[in-house]
């Protein structure tokens, strides 16, 4: 969701920005309201033909007959085999959930000795499926990422991570949590407005 911000144009960009960085719990507030009211892609019914996200890019899904349940991907599809049709939603949600495991400690691991410089580290990093949020920071220092996360492209993912390590720096979004977000990663509102496009 892009925000428009109308100024004097006699206003100098810094002051402008530092306006807008005050402003930023709130935007982002309402950004998140309004996105309640944003209609959703329909539900996915896992059959061939079908697209579907991981990391960034589409694969076509082909769901196909088999002794056993398995998955395989190239670069253009993701091959599910099944004993029964109606069992391919559970498989893939699985392999996502697979795949998130793995792939989110991967991109975590490099963020995460970035910020020992902070003296800040998470105690562990959790998947766990949330209705609204894409991560969150537990009091105790515990990391906890949506699995949807790993149809978005890496940075998305970056994105995320980083924000959730700002918060165990700074724990609400005052103004030195999003100075220190900017620092760790510049284009970060590109790549928010990205994954809410993507998966919305």
């Amino acid at each position: 969701m892009d925000v428009f911000v109308k100024a004097p144009l006699n206003g100098s960009t810094e002051k402008i920005r530092t306006i807008v960085r005050k402003k930023a719990t709130w935007i982002i507030k309402q950004q998140n309201f309004f996105l309640g009211f944003f209609p959703k892609s329909p539900p996915k019914k896992y059959i061939s033909g079908e697209s579907h996200y991981y990391l960034g890019r589409q694969y076509k899904l082909r769901v196909i007959k088999a002794k056993r349940n398995n998955i395989h991907f190239n670069a253009r599809e993701i091959l599910v085999s099944v004993k029964e049709s109606s069992s391919a939603k559970t498989v893939v949600n699985i392999w996502y959930k697979e795949r998130a495991k793995i792939k989110f400690a991967e991109i975590a691991e490099p963020l995460i000795q970035r910020f020992k410089k902070y003296k800040v580290e998470p105690k562990s990093i959790w998947q766990q499926e949330m209705n609204r949020r894409w991560g969150s920071c537990t009091p105790k220092g515990k990391i906890i990422l949506n699995p949807e996360l790993i149809k978005a492209p890496k940075p998305c993912i970056e994105y995320v991570i980083i924000h959730e390590l700002c918060h165990l720096v700074h724990k609400n979004h005052t103004k030195k949590f999003f100075e220190l977000q900017v620092k760790e990663m510049p284009d970060w509102e590109r790549w928010k407005n990205k994954l809410e496009s993507l998966l919305a």
